[in-house]
């Protein structure tokens, strides 16, 4: 346990620094071999990368529609039902979403409008690491479909001599997803900013991943014409705050679903209360007991602070300065606190509200901004696979009231050309 004011600034900096972007100029230089060997030698690359990182004997690139369309038939009853439940969740509070033409004429004969038209071409990335995640398929493939995206294509990375797991396969066929590839990490990304013989290129690429991959998407998004990302989004992160009220064995339960991602996952706990710190502290150990997986839990608690607070009120401060990607609120009148909320991703209000759900099936995107990019990001969200343009339709006496406005800012900017694409029209134009 951390007491916050008690320790020094280098000490507090050092409790909320991420373990992820300390090694950054390592990542940065491997990023960069694996973009250049991927643009040299295409699918070649990706192929020898599947090899060294993910030990395929024999790897593959595109997955045969077949083994799409016949998904199903190896899931569980149990599991299909699971997929379809959170598809219809998920499908439902991202319709709400969908953009709608505005128009507004600012004076009379000047008519403004706000138009929107998807993205053509995305791609989407799964994480593999060690267990299949359908659910990442579900939050960004629904977006994708209800969008009408064109193009779109879906990369997950494989182990070893296995084979993409059905669940993912099923969920890519429940968003009308067709063109699914065996690849991960840095390299599939620069594969799809900058395509391949197999990897068609893509325009966006939405989808969390670990250092690399967000190493990579942030460098291809600066290098490639026309590439864009939906944000940095790295490891897993969860801030909880939790007053005495709160039952320590939710809060440690919390704390460990997000630990047991990966090594390089964070988890902070935030109360004011010495005894509930203890009791938690005291659960984590009980529950990593009965994990499957444990070690890598362990791994990130590492990396991880039980942090005393002089109040509640200071913890609301430290997790505006940290801009979690979950913080979940475990405390008296938990949704009277919203209020207080700054720079967060979701957040997670009352005892029976685990992030569990949102990460699966209660409706809104797991996808969401980590490192601290929550205070300039938001969540991943339907708006961010469509691009926004801008139209006018003026006529010659809108035109005329509107010169009182364009011809002395024009003049006073010293650009004739503009003024006189005015003033030919009042005089010459048609009606």
């Amino acid at each position: 346990m951390l007491v916050w004011n008690e320790l020094d600034s280098q000490a507090q900096t050092a409790a909320l620094t991420r373990p992820a972007i300390s090694a950054g100029v390592e990542v940065q230089a491997a990023v960069e071999r694996i973009i250049a060997k991927v643009e040299t030698s295409g699918d070649a690359a990706l192929l020898e990368l599947a090899s060294q990182f993910d030990g395929r004997v024999s790897p593959r690139l595109r997955v045969p529609s077949i083994e799409v369309e016949q998904s199903e038939q190896t899931l569980s009853s149990e599991l299909k039902n699971a997929i379809d439940q959170a598809y219809d969740n998920i499908k439902k509070f991202h319709a709400l979403q969908l953009p709608q033409t505005k128009q507004l004429e600012t004076q009379p004969g000047v008519s403004c409008e706000l138009r929107f038209q998807a993205i053509d071409a995305i791609g989407i990335y799964v994480p593999g690491g060690s267990a299949p995640l359908p659910s990442s398929v579900l939050m960004q493939g629904v977006c994708a479909q209800l969008s009408g995206a064109s193009t779109v294509v879906l990369a997950t990375p494989v182990k070893g001599s296995e084979t993409i797991h059905p669940a993912i396969l099923y969920a890519a066929k429940k968003c009308g997803i067709t063109t699914v590839i065996e690849s991960g990490g840095a390299g599939i990304i620069a594969a799809m900013a900058m395509g391949t013989e197999s990897v068609p290129k893509v325009s966006k690429v939405f989808g969390p991943g670990n250092a690399y991959v967000t190493m990579a998407k942030q460098l291809l998004s600066q290098s490639v014409p026309g590439f864009a990302i939906d944000m940095p989004a790295g490891p897993s992160e969860v801030l909880v705050i939790a007053d005495k009220t709160a039952n320590p064995a939710f809060a440690a339960a919390d704390l460990l679903s997000q630990a047991e991602h990966g090594a390089d996952s964070q988890v902070l706990l935030l109360s004011d209360d010495v005894s509930f710190i203890n009791e938690v502290n005291a659960e984590i150990d009980r529950q990593l007991a009965s994990l499957s997986r444990a070690d890598i839990a362990k791994q990130a608690m590492q990396n991880s602070s039980l942090i005393l607070v002089n109040s509640i009120e200071q913890a609301f401060e430290l997790s505006a300065e940290y801009g979690p990607e979950h913080l979940i609120l475990q405390c008296k009148d938990a949704y009277a606190e919203l209020g207080k909320v700054k720079n967060a991703g979701s957040v997670f209000v009352g005892d029976y509200t685990p992030e569990s759900a949102g990460d699966y099936a209660s409706g809104t995107n797991h996808v969401l901004p980590t490192y601290g990019y929550s205070k300039t990001y938001s969540s991943l969200n339907l708006m961010d696979f469509f691009r926004t343009y801008t139209v006018q339709t003026i006529t010659k006496q809108g035109l005329t009231e509107l010169s009182n406005a364009i011809l002395p800012l024009a003049q006073a900017e010293g650009l004739d050309a503009h003024a006189n694409a005015v003033a030919i029209r009042l005089n010459t134009g048609k009606n």
